[in-house]
């Protein structure tokens, strides 16, 4: 685009889009040659931001991408050479990062992406932090964000984050792509930060933030990358199947006017049925490697409500004992709350409302997925009124309007 027909609000949109489309794939190039995560973040913000001051008076490049990648490291070639004493910074630094691009060459990694990924899973960084870390350096996510989905304050979330981004420029903790026998001690903490970015793009499905309307794609992508690199883990099979399950509703979860329709009443004939065939086959090859774990589990609860398209109803018997053996393996709180309500779906409201209850208070109290179970068990057993005030607490909680919306449709009903 010519300069003269560039405004600062076209600049501001190209580089929003290039945000959003290659942020973690521009971190994870940074990183990886200069072996710095702050640094690498810290450069490609200068980027953007010398974008916005320049591409109104110059024209936006054809291609956004590599001008930024250009800019984020010259500007890291810089601060090299402003924080070394001796003439032979820059020079280390250019060398450094051209070693780095001979290697990526040959690397076993097929996406910068997934390989940053891993290293960001290095054994040295707290097991705490890893996914955390995952989730802003490569998919781009804030303090807050992280925090939210980890049940944790933005201060005490942001403090974790830097303590382990200091701790890697300091310690140089093996930047080096990982080899193959490092793999299975990382795995885990990769695929977690993957479903991480997944579930923060399927909880947008109408895609009102921008930032987040591409995660459920691209966190489908590395699912896939990574069960070609380790087809014979049931773990990663579990993942992509977990992920294709859900994706496969989509269509379903908003009716034409963008109302929330929760899954017991969705329309089934809008599924994606390839979708959930392609699911199907990831789950047997999960369940052929060995015994379930967590996304393997969770795969097959998805797999059970799949059932509906073809069977007309859920097996809510198998997945209360799906859900028993998943809360076994990882006592979620989200876990737990979903086995409440299948335990609601067999047994009743009742005894599904004493599993909720004997939950920590301190830990449901702002969660707002426990609120809506209670409001619609309590539905359930008759009683409306602490129902209604259960469903507004839920909507009082909740981040997506059509979501707040059908929950205080509910509240309404049950105070008429």
């Amino acid at each position: 685009m010519a300069a003269d027909d560039t405004s600062a609000d076209d600049a501001r949109a190209v580089a929003e889009i290039a945000a959003r489309a290659a942020y973690g794939r521009l971190v994870a190039w940074l990183a990886a040659r200069s072996r710095d995560v702050a640094g690498a973040e810290d450069a490609l913000s200068e980027a953007f931001l010398a974008a916005l001051e320049t591409w109104p008076a110059r024209g936006i490049p054809v291609r956004p991408e590599p001008w930024l990648l250009a800019v984020a490291r010259r500007k890291l070639i810089d601060r090299a050479r402003r924080n070394q004493s001796h003439a032979a910074a820059e020079p280390d630094l250019i060398r450094q990062i051209e070693e780095a691009e001979l290697a990526t060459q040959d690397s076993l990694f097929p996406d910068e992406r997934l390989k940053l990924l891993f290293i960001c899973a290095h054994p040295a960084i707290a097991a705490s932090v890893r996914t955390p870390l995952m989730m802003q350096t490569v998919f781009g996510f804030d303090a807050a964000r992280i925090a939210s989905a980890f049940l944790a304050s933005p201060s005490a979330m942001g403090q974790r984050l830097v303590r382990a981004k200091t701790k890697i420029r300091a310690a140089n903790l093996g930047f080096a792509e990982p080899d193959r026998a490092d793999w299975p001690q990382r795995l885990g903490a990769v695929l977690s930060s993957i479903y991480a970015a997944y579930t923060s793009g399927w909880d947008d499905p109408a895609g009102l933030d921008g930032h987040r309307s591409g995660f459920t794609r691209e966190a489908i992508a590395l699912g896939r990358m990574v069960t070609a690199m380790l087809p014979r883990d049931g773990e990663t099979h579990g993942l992509l199947a977990l992920m294709l399950h859900c994706e496969a509703r989509k269509p379903a979860r908003r009716a034409w006017d963008g109302a929330f329709v929760p899954l017991s009443e969705q329309d089934t004939q809008l599924w994606d049925a390839d979708m959930i065939a392609e699911a199907e086959t990831s789950l047997r090859r999960a369940l052929e490697c060995g015994p379930p774990s967590r996304f393997a589990l969770e795969a097959a609860i998805q797999s059970a409500h799949a059932a509906r398209k073809s069977q007309g109803r859920a097996d809510w018997q198998a997945i209360t004992r799906l859900y028993d053996r998943l809360v076994e393996v990882t006592p979620a709180l989200g876990a737990q709350i979903s086995r409440a309500a299948a335990i609601g779906e067999v047994d009743g409201a009742a005894p599904a409302l004493a599993v909720l209850e004997a939950m920590d208070p301190d830990r449901v109290s702002q969660h707002q997925p426990w609120w809506a179970t209670r409001a619609h068990l309590l539905s359930r057993a008759g009683r409306t009124a602490e129902a209604a005030e259960a469903f507004r607490r839920a909507a009082g909680l909740t981040s997506d309007p059509a979501v707040r919306r059908w929950l205080l449709q509910q509240a309404n009903a049950r105070s008429a």
